[in-house]
């Protein structure tokens, strides 16, 4: 098994979030909740398996009015002797231990989620490509722009890169910054706070609640 884990297990992924203060995305959110005991269903999660929050910070409410959903934070779950960590895009990319990100979350609340193949696709090999295709972002800064570059991430656009380079599998529908509702009064202040007067209404974008619905991905376990 610690061979197995070993092999699979995405190292790109560094350092907890639990100290992260000050940062204005979706991603942070400073409060914890008490351990809410997640070892009796650990079991249940695989590698690369794909983890959904309503995270607590700043912009969360406006990411989940244009995108209509609760969800408006993500990434990706790995096992690495024996511990369940989430890789995700915060301040800067990062893994951060599963019952700390659990507790970061609103309510404690997660959806995981999983390719309907992940036993055939999701073999030793890609999964040690998805650790070579991650890497190269570990310690990049978060984009709070939403730009489609490598040179930032958000946490979204971190997930669905390494599965289209890793696996050749595009998992939720890529839109556009203008496909969301950017109506209400919240979205248009974090979107003037952002861009100014100069929104790139163009911009290539993947939400969370593009993949959260995608037709790939069945939920295994909700909490």
């Amino acid at each position: 098994m610690k061979k197995w884990t070993r092999l699979v297990s995405i190292s790109l992924i560094t350092l907890s979030l639990s100290g992260y203060a000050g940062s204005n995305t979706a991603c942070s959110g400073r409060e914890t909740r008490k351990n809410t005991g997640f070892a009796p269903v650990a079991p249940t999660l695989q590698n690369g398996d794909i983890i959904f929050q309503t995270s607590r910070s700043s912009q969360s409410q406006a990411i989940q009015l244009a995108t209509g959903s609760k969800y408006s934070h993500m990434g990706i779950l790995y096992q690495e002797y024996g511990k369940l960590y989430v890789y995700e895009a915060v301040q800067p990319v990062k893994r951060t231990p599963l019952q700390s990100w659990i507790d970061r979350g609103a309510d404690g609340h997660f959806v995981v989620k999983r390719l309907k193949d992940a036993d055939r696709v999701l073999t030793p090999e890609v999964l040690k490509k998805m650790r070579s295709a991650g890497s190269k972002y570990e310690g990049r800064d978060y984009d709070i722009y939403f730009g489609w570059s490598d040179e930032k991430m958000y946490c979204s656009e971190l997930v669905w890169k390494i599965y289209k380079e890793a696996a050749g599998i595009e998992i939720g529908q890529l839109e556009r910054l203008a496909d969301f509702d950017l109506s209400s009064a919240p979205v248009r202040q974090k979107m003037k706070e952002r861009y100014g007067d100069q929104v790139p209404l163009d911009e290539k974008v993947i939400s969370p609640a593009a993949m959260f619905n995608a037709a790939e991905l069945v939920t295994v376990l909700e909490k």
